[in-house]
């Protein structure tokens, strides 16, 4: 069990580290973007460490998607029963639920497109969200950034 925490908290302080060292980068004038493979696990890391909860949500029943041009998606399910995450199948595949099959089940619905490099900065409030493709009620983003599942 300690094995697993030490790999989660190797895997956060590494998107930490990439996150910080961006804005390094911005500071001198030239930003890098991440690595690939840290900037899709830094999507992933994200949505399972930093939103995914048991607190309710406190909006309508809502499903975000965020797809990264490299060929990886995940699926934000927002409800009563909290914020989960699931990584959807690739291109070709047969999702694993029908909420996966119809995104419009959900009472409402979002989807951000760009780099995971994109998309792993403007979950960090790095870069705007207008920088992503955009579909869907955007509203919804916004909720989501403001949502303190703590209170």
């Amino acid at each position: 069990m300690d094995a697993v925490r030490s790999g989660a908290v190797a895997r956060h302080q590494l998107q930490q580290l990439a996150v910080h060292t961006y804005d390094a980068q911005i500071t001198v004038g030239d930003p890098q973007p991440l690595p690939e493979e840290v900037a899709l696990d830094g999507v992933e890391e994200f949505l399972s460490t930093c939103v995914a909860t048991t607190s309710a949500w406190p909006h309508k029943p809502a499903a975000l998607d965020f797809h990264a041009s490299e060929g990886r998606s995940w699926r934000l399910s927002l409800s009563a029963d909290g914020a989960r995450v699931a990584r959807l199948p690739g291109p070709g595949t047969t999702p694993a639920t029908a909420a996966d099959q119809d995104p419009d089940a959900a009472v409402a619905f979002f989807s951000a497109r760009g780099t995971a490099n994109e998309l792993v900065l403007s979950l960090y409030d790095r870069i705007p969200i207008d920088s992503l493709e955009l579909d869907g009620d955007r509203g919804l983003f916004e909720q989501l950034s403001a949502w303190d599942p703590n209170e």
